[in-house]
């Protein structure tokens, strides 16, 4: 049987239209963008956070066995993150940009998918899976490069998984993760190594943060797509657009932390409001 079509109210795409139609918009992305492209979020409909406990900073810092565990399971995970495709909603996004209206993107997903959707310059806030960091030297690398080598160190390490997390590791067994091998960094064969990512419990770079907040308070609209603002980490920058008089627009399937704050809300799928919005104003 075939879902019936998300029903968008009139009303508030119309209000999201005006906003958008304006320029000079910055948006804020989360998890929720990128459900459709088959990777779950963290508390929407298909949130994990509610199942899996996240890999912490300190842990991966402290417990060698908790970094091995990390491991094992994004060895297996990374391969769902590599193949998943941008939706239309990082495509509308994309086009919004093209057609002036967009002029900056802040992510707080680390799968990549608005750069391969053809968005630019956009900044990471919590990093990018595709890159590697060594915590002894600082090497950065690729993520795909080191994938080839864990393949080599692992050639019969492969389990079949049925859900990876937004973070990008799979859910394992721990009878199976005592036979995976980690390899170390190449650049001074030491490591530790770390995906290029903020960890819970991480501090996201102060310049990093620093530059958000200017696009920010430049910006016409901070419009918020596929998040529940419920860590401060995207929440600041609404509290920082309502300070300065920046309108807001929310576009999420259910409540979020932001709501009160919000001049325009949207509940409702992205894959349905986005594709509409770029069809009106990017065409």
């Amino acid at each position: 049987m075939t879902a019936a079509p998300a029903v968008v109210e009139p009303t508030a795409l119309d209000a999201l239209a005006a906003l958008v139609d304006d320029g000079d918009v910055v948006v804020l992305s989360g998890a929720g963008l990128s459900t459709d492209s088959g990777i779950p979020d963290y508390r929407g409909a298909t949130g994990s956070l509610r199942r899996h406990t996240p890999m912490t900073y300190q842990t991966f810092l402290r417990d060698p066995a908790g970094r091995h565990r990390y491991w094992a399971r994004s060895f297996v995970g990374w391969r769902r993150i590599a193949a998943a495709r941008p939706n239309a909603g990082h495509r509308a996004v994309a086009d919004l940009q093209d057609a002036g209206l967009v002029t900056g993107v802040i992510t707080q997903n680390v799968d990549g998918l608005h750069q391969a959707a053809g968005a630019r310059d956009v900044l990471e806030l919590h990093g990018g899976l595709d890159r590697t960091l060594c915590l002894a030297c600082g090497d950065v690398a690729s993520r795909a490069a080191l994938d080839e080598r864990l393949r080599a160190a692992n050639p019969h390490f492969g389990p079949h998984v049925d859900e990876v997390n937004p973070d990008g590791d799979a859910e394992l067994p721990d009878e199976v993760l005592d036979g995976f091998v980690m390899v170390d960094c190449l650049a001074c064969g030491r490591g530790p190594l770390k995906p290029d990512v903020v960890f819970f419990g991480e501090t996201v770079p102060r310049d990093r943060v620093a530059t958000c907040f200017a696009m920010v308070e430049e910006a016409g609209a901070l419009v918020v797509l596929g998040s529940s603002l419920t860590v401060m980490s995207g929440y600041r920058f609404v509290l920082r657009a309502e300070k300065l008089g920046v309108p807001v627009a929310l576009v999420n399937l259910g409540p979020t932390r932001g709501d009160a704050k919000a001049d325009v809300r949207v509940d409702a799928p992205l894959g349905a409001v986005l594709p509409e919005l770029a069809r009106r104003l990017a065409a």
